[in-house]
């Protein structure tokens, strides 16, 4: 039987064992130590006994691992807006009884719309989401956040002015996360590169950033040709992968009789066309691809194509070329080719965690009651740019 909804049943006392195993763990696991600035403990130790919506960017699958290490640090206990599909896994229980629940991305998913309500309207509660929405993939750069976080906080506090009580504090949190390897990651550079360059039957070049290059423009030869589309090199290669997803976005969005808004991101898309291969059991009409037929497998396939490039442009390497900016974009590529979701850690890094000023939601409740759409589109985004300068600042202390 399908369950529509994994609602969280936190077990504080088995929150606390998984906080003492959780940092050998993550070190041993994962390769990845937590480290958090003194001021920024502080402000969280302060908002101790307060609502508090925490609100981090997501350039990895590791993320929520570095909260979860954070929370320990704290000796707290968080609440997670997780995936549906990590909720519906065979870790599913473990999840929910860490503070987990579940929303399906792309839909309106009522029963995680009043489950965040009702969180939010707890005394001292912690809630952990990703407005991002998904991993970005990018160690420094933060995506477009999403509203629906700060929109839903303000609607618990509007709510419960209407059950007669005085308005109550409710902190929207900006948390900045920034990975870095600690080792020398040479090694396994080359060896990944080598990898990609076998697969894909290339000559190996001197330079690893030319390589690194050769590799990416040979693979996007090779999706465009794969999708029956025109490869023109004299167009740049931001112009292509734009592209390239819009075609396939569409294609995806027609076999299922989905329509968007030109103001919709590709990720709500994306979200929206993995819903709805969800409920088609037989495969769909061939495209004009014969010997590709858009089946079920291949839609979903092509989203995550197009989610792995959701963010992805050229020159990120170039602008910054740092060690990380490198190793994103070297992930990616193996997730491509390789049709890895989830690649294995590539060496140690320490995430560093740093806290920006807290928005007490409660002043803008005037406004919002006023306003309600500009209002949270504001605070969305004065959020978002809190996330960036403190990436900023993290990135000009290495």
């Amino acid at each position: 039987m399908s369950i529509d909804f994994y609602p969280p049943r936190r077990n504080v006392p088995f929150v606390r064992l998984i906080q003492t195993l959780i940092p050998m763990v993550a070190s041993w696991g994962f390769q990845l130590d937590l480290e958090v600035e003194y001021e920024s403990l502080n402000q969280l130790i302060a908002l101790r006994h307060d609502r508090v919506l925490l609100l981090p960017n997501h350039p990895t699958f590791h993320d929520a691992i570095a909260i979860f290490l954070l929370s320990g640090r704290l000796g707290q206990a968080f609440y997670y807006l997780g995936a549906y599909e990590q909720l519906q896994s065979k870790l599913g229980r473990f999840f929910q009884a860490i503070g987990c629940y579940s929303v399906r991305r792309g839909l309106a998913d009522r029963p995680s719309i009043i489950q965040t309500m009702e969180l939010l309207a707890q005394p001292a509660c912690h809630l952990v989401i990703f407005p991002e929405g998904g991993c970005s993939f990018q160690n420094d750069i933060v995506t477009p956040f999403r509203a629906g976080a700060v929109q839903l906080a303000l609607q618990s506090i509007n709510r419960t002015i209407k059950q007669g009580n005085p308005p109550p504090d409710l902190y929207a949190v900006p948390v900045s996360i920034k990975y870095r390897y600690t080792q020398d990651m040479t090694v396994v550079i080359e060896k990944l590169l080598s990898q990609l360059e076998h697969k894909l039957e290339m000559a190996t070049q001197f330079d690893n950033y030319q390589r690194l290059r050769a590799i990416a423009e040979k693979l996007l030869i090779q999706l465009e040709q794969e999708y029956g589309m025109t490869t023109d090199s004299t167009l740049s290669w931001d112009h292509r992968i734009k592209t390239f997803k819009a075609y396939v976005l569409q294609t995806c969005e027609h076999q299922y009789g989905l329509a968007s808004a030109a103001t919709d991101l590709d990720r709500e898309r994306v979200y929206r066309v993995l819903n709805a291969t969800l409920t088609t059991a037989e495969p769909l009409e061939a495209s004009g691809q014969p010997d590709r037929p858009w089946t079920v497998e291949f839609v979903e396939r092509s989203m995550r194509r197009v989610l792995n490039f959701d963010a992805m442009y050229d020159g990120y390497v170039a602008e910054n070329p740092t060690l990380e900016r490198f190793m994103d974009t070297l992930i990616r590529l193996e997730r491509e080719v390789f049709n890895i979701d989830q690649p294995a850690p590539k060496g140690h890094r320490v995430a560093t965690i740093k806290i920006g000023t807290p928005i007490n939601l409660k002043d803008s409740l005037t406004a919002f009651q006023t306003t309600k759409a500009a209002t949270v589109d504001q605070l969305t985004q004065t959020i978002q740019r809190s996330v960036q300068t403190n990436l900023d600042l993290l990135n000009q202390s290495r």
